[in-house]
């Protein structure tokens, strides 16, 4: 079973995804909070599998409670579920290491799907706001940081990607970590899937 708190500030949003999300057989919300810092405050407490957060809250905002949950290594997964499809709020999402950034209007099965998808260890971030955060032509990476990303998405491991492209496992990790922190990404295949999003790959 799978265990959430929900933080969002509109009573009858905040009533109907609890009550949809209680329907699922893995899935139980455990706590509910309309402000960000009784929210925070309970998720220190109950210590919930994934916390869904609307990214404007009164009090903390939904990114704040986030940015606590990753600097106080919390187990906790994130996901911000927000109305405001803005690509400043996706890259401070992605700083702040969020699991999941999907938007109001998604239809609730897309929601239930999401949530398990971040509980198999996958990130969900919304297309559209993929789309706005980066054009095909402010791909930030170098030819061969793009060279290593394309490996990667073969599924080849380290060693196998070093040799394919002709560099030590040292230098191909090197350019992994530049490749994660150009594109905020929190893994290879986060890179991977943001960098498919954008049609860069």
């Amino acid at each position: 079973m799978v265990n959430l708190y929900l933080a969002e500030d509109q009573a009858m949003l905040n009533s109907a995804l609890t009550t949809i999300l209680n329907l699922e057989p893995d899935l139980t919300v455990i706590g509910t909070a309309m402000t960000g810092t009784a929210a925070w405050q309970e998720i220190n407490q109950l210590r919930p599998d994934l916390a869904i957060l609307d990214i404007e809250l009164p009090g903390e905002s939904g990114l704040m409670i986030a940015q606590q949950i990753d600097q106080g290594e919390l187990s906790t997964k994130t996901l911000i579920l927000t109305t405001f499809a803005q690509s400043a709020y996706l890259q401070q999402a992605l700083a702040a290491k969020v699991n999941g950034y999907l938007l109001k209007d998604s239809p609730s099965a897309e929601l239930v799907s999401g949530i398990r998808a971040i509980m198999a260890g996958q990130t969900v971030y919304a297309p559209e706001l993929v789309r706005g955060m980066y054009a095909a032509s402010q791909n930030p990476l170098t030819p061969r940081e793009m060279e290593v990303l394309m490996a990667a998405a073969s599924g080849e491991t380290t060693g196998e990607i070093a040799q394919q492209v002709s560099l030590s496992e040292g230098t191909v990790r090197n350019y992994f970590s530049a490749i994660l922190s150009k594109l905020g990404a929190r893994n290879r295949l986060d890179a991977v899937q943001l960098a498919q999003a954008n049609k860069w790959l």
